[in-house]
């Protein structure tokens, strides 16, 4: 996925209220841009951190800056736009760099189903059975509390456990459910489920493997030109 625009540089001064955050551009200006991750954002919000923004040229935008990318101490890239990893996900599947999504005919996003719930990315007529339905759920990841292992969630999330009771009704019905983890960082060479900041979803997570629903993570590489998936994680 390539940036429509070349990002901005600043530096962090503080983000807050969830969905805002100040940043210091490089000619001493001070702007609020948007940040979309309603998460906790642990180890990523540290004042004084370099920040890459888009700039937007809808005049009816409240914000004209979106916080994309930020890089840590040891100079690690981190994608923290939550917005992005559905499309990322979509561009994996259609260069094959997700293989085990391979070999299905068409693509629907944002497909209703299950209560009230849209399934992220819809597949179907695959080549081996096509009357299955491919249900794909996509999760943001950027939480590293301990060296190489990528997390998920950084706060409670109740919305992620429903989403999971949704996969696992799916699978009952005999279609294929499949949770992926876009971790949206290049450090990570593992992943699991933080159990202590969310024990309801580690319990759902767990209940919807035991009903089928399989689970895979995938890694990132960026840059302030473009973020793209490159490897398979383990979990």
């Amino acid at each position: 996925m390539k940036f429509e625009t070349a990002l901005i540089e600043g530096t962090l001064i503080k983000r807050y209220k969830r969905f805002l955050a100040d940043v210091q551009l490089f000619d001493g200006q001070v702007i609020t841009a948007h940040c979309a991750n309603p998460g906790a954002m642990l180890g990523l919000k540290d004042p004084g951190l370099k920040v890459w923004l888009s700039p937007s040229n809808n005049p009816k935008r409240k914000l004209k800056y979106s916080w994309e990318l930020i890089e840590l101490a040891d100079q690690t890239m981190v994608g923290i736009n939550t917005q992005h990893p559905n499309k990322l996900v979509e561009e994996a599947i259609i260069d094959g760099t997700i293989t085990e999504l391979a070999g299905y005919k068409t693509m629907r996003r944002e497909v209703k189903y299950g209560h009230n719930s849209r399934i992220d990315l819809l597949l179907s007529d695959h080549e081996s059975n096509s009357d299955q339905l491919c249900y794909v759920e996509v999760k943001n990841v950027h939480l590293l509390r301990t060296k190489s292992l990528a997390e998920f969630p950084d706060s409670v999330t109740a919305r992620g456990a429903k989403h999971l009771a949704e996969l696992r009704e799916m699978a009952r019905q005999g279609h294929r459910a499949v949770m992926v983890y876009v971790i949206q960082r290049p450090d990570a060479t593992r992943f699991a489920v933080a159990a202590d900041i969310d024990p309801t979803y580690a319990g759902s997570f767990e209940s919807a493997q035991k009903g089928g629903v399989e689970a895979i993570a995938y890694k990132c590489q960026l840059s302030p030109g473009e973020i793209k998936i490159s490897s398979k994680v383990k979990i």
